[in-house]
């Protein structure tokens, strides 16, 4: 059998060190992937696009009866590694230095380092986003900001175990390419993480630990335990040393969450309830399928309304009962040290937040910014004490059909002008940034990431199809939304200065919104179209 052919990389600009990252051996590890899964990736997006179809046709969705037996198995994941035991606050953000050095000094358990949704894929993300946690290991990084304030990892500290995100299967990496076709992203985050840092990781008493963002089935769940079986096969390590959590953040695998872990059970580590994207795939699968799904404005969606209690808590019954972690979702407000008010606010908001996720049950939660760190590790320890975990509640009061994981239509808020205004605002001022590749963004006191744009364009899309009246009485129409992006635009314009505006990405990202948003046809992701805008 001849040798897979090695990646190769394509139509990229030269970047400093890259050769450290882009060896000989690493394309062709990745190049082995890339032939190994492609196919299997292709064919399984496929099958996406094929239940959507259904889900149009039916408006519903329901557990599978073909894997019932998993479902009322008696079966465990294999045991947790020593450092992913406590996990009680993890921090998450793009790998740029500066982000690297403070989310591994947090004091956090745990950092998501990720390539995913808080990251633009520029090519100097993803390359140097690999270097920079090179770099880390070795203790050898460190960063001075244009001001002159530095930063450097804490000699001799504990620094956060880290928790790697590649991107997800629907987005392919340009660059990088075998035979002509470009390599899934998902690959190229995933093999040269691993391929790089695997043994010393090990070595250090730790693993190659990843989480795994917009599976949307245990079919999904299943191509990556393969890749993993595969990797640790290559460079001879020992079957079940890599650990993966799985971000439960779209409709369909919320139904799937036993076969997701099943799949995964000798390489997995837990679920994580990722709200935003959660939200997200609810307007995007249920976008035409009548008023019953038009959710309203995305910040009237609390934790707290039924369909989403419903989710949580079938999420932690589910983990627990077979051994894995249940992880609870990022609260997006922020604290802010210039405004006393904006920071009481937050932390507020924010300890309510894990207040509730630790009385559910939940093993920890995430939190976007280090001050907030504190907040929520003093909600976990208050339940936790000296325990790593709270595994042993097995919430077996909970009992969820499929009828409550899609009852949208139980809160009793609309859509309101506000809210129209705010999705338009947001969906901007995101999308520009992303555009400059910046994937993590503070907007109007939240954290923005690709995942809360999604819903913003997302709900406008849907508030048109389903001609939605406004409290005002305003029928939410595509001239309606034209018209409040112009009007955002020269409130942006306004504010910046010309110069700065003209600097800027404002008006590609005010067209591409437009575009997501206006287009007949529903583009299953934003981040699609506006990578081809990407320098």
């Amino acid at each position: 059998m001849s040798a897979a052919p090695s990646a190769v990389v394509t139509g990229a600009p030269d970047l400093p060190r890259q050769d450290e990252v882009l060896t000989g051996p690493a394309l062709a590890f990745l190049g082995e992937l890339h032939t190994a899964f492609a196919g299997r990736r292709a064919e399984l997006l496929r099958h996406r696009a094929a239940r959507r179809a259904q889900i149009a046709r039916t408006a519903t969705l329901d557990f599978l009866p073909e894997t019932a037996a998993v479902r009322e198995g008696d079966w465990r994941v294999a045991e947790c590694p020593p450092a992913l035991l406590d996990r009680r606050v993890e921090i998450t953000g793009p790998t740029d230095r500066r982000m690297t050095v403070n989310a591994l000094n947090s004091g956090a358990r745990i950092w998501l380092a990720d390539f995913e949704d808080a990251s633009a894929p520029t090519w100097e993300n993803v390359v140097l986003g690999q270097l920079n946690l090179m770099d880390a290991y070795a203790r050898r990084i460190d960063f001075t900001a244009p001001g002159g304030k530095t930063y450097a990892l804490r000699p001799d500290a504990e620094l956060a175990t880290v928790v790697t995100r590649p991107r997800g299967w629907h987005l392919d990496e340009r660059h990088l390419t075998v035979g002509g076709e470009p390599v899934p992203g998902a690959l190229v985050d995933f093999g040269l993480y691993f391929f790089h840092n695997a043994r010393g990781l090990i070595e250090a008493g730790k693993g190659p630990y990843f989480y795994l963002p917009k599976t949307e089935s245990h079919r999904e769940a299943r191509l990556w335990n393969d890749v993993f079986v595969l990797a640790q096969d290559r460079l001879g390590i020992a079957r079940g040393t890599v650990r993966a959590t799985v971000l439960i953040e779209t409709i369909t695998a919320a139904f799937e969450m036993d076969e997701i872990l099943y799949e995964l059970r000798e390489h997995a580590a837990g679920l994580n309830a990722g709200r935003w994207d959660y939200l997200f795939s609810i307007v995007k699968n249920f976008r035409d399928a009548g008023p019953r799904y038009v959710l309203p404005d995305r910040n009237a969606v609390t934790m707290t309304a039924p369909f989403m209690r419903a989710y949580t808590e079938l999420l932690v019954r589910t983990c627990h009962r077979r051994g894995a972690h249940a992880i609870g979702g990022m609260a997006a407000f922020i604290p802010s040290r210039r405004d006393p008010q904006v920071n009481k606010v937050a932390l507020e908001k924010v300890r309510a937040d894990k207040d509730r996720e630790a009385a559910d049950g939940f093993d920890g939660s995430w939190v976007a910014h280090p001050d907030l760190v504190a907040v929520a590790r003093e909600s976990f320890d208050a339940v936790l004490g000296e325990r790593p975990h709270q595994k042993h509640r097995l919430r077996e009061d909970v009992v969820v059909t499929a009828a409550q994981l899609l009852a949208v239509d139980s809160l009793a808020a609309a859509p309101t002008c506000a809210g129209l205004r705010n999705a338009v605002a947001v969906g901007i001022r995101y999308i520009e940034a992303w555009l400059r590749g910046s994937g993590a963004v503070a907007i109007f006191n939240l954290m923005e990431d690709a995942a809360t744009a999604e819903i913003s364009r997302s709900q406008i899309w849907q508030w048109i199809n389903a001609d939605v009246v406004l409290e005002d009485g305003a029928v939410v129409t595509a001239e309606l939304v034209r018209s409040l992006a112009a009007a955002e635009l020269d409130a942006i314009r306004a504010e910046s200065g010309d110069e700065a505006f003209a600097a800027g990405a404002w008006q590609r990202a005010h067209d591409l919104l437009l575009r997501v948003s206006l287009d007949e046809v529903y583009v299953d992701f934003l981040t699609l179209p506006a990578y081809e805008l990407l320098d």
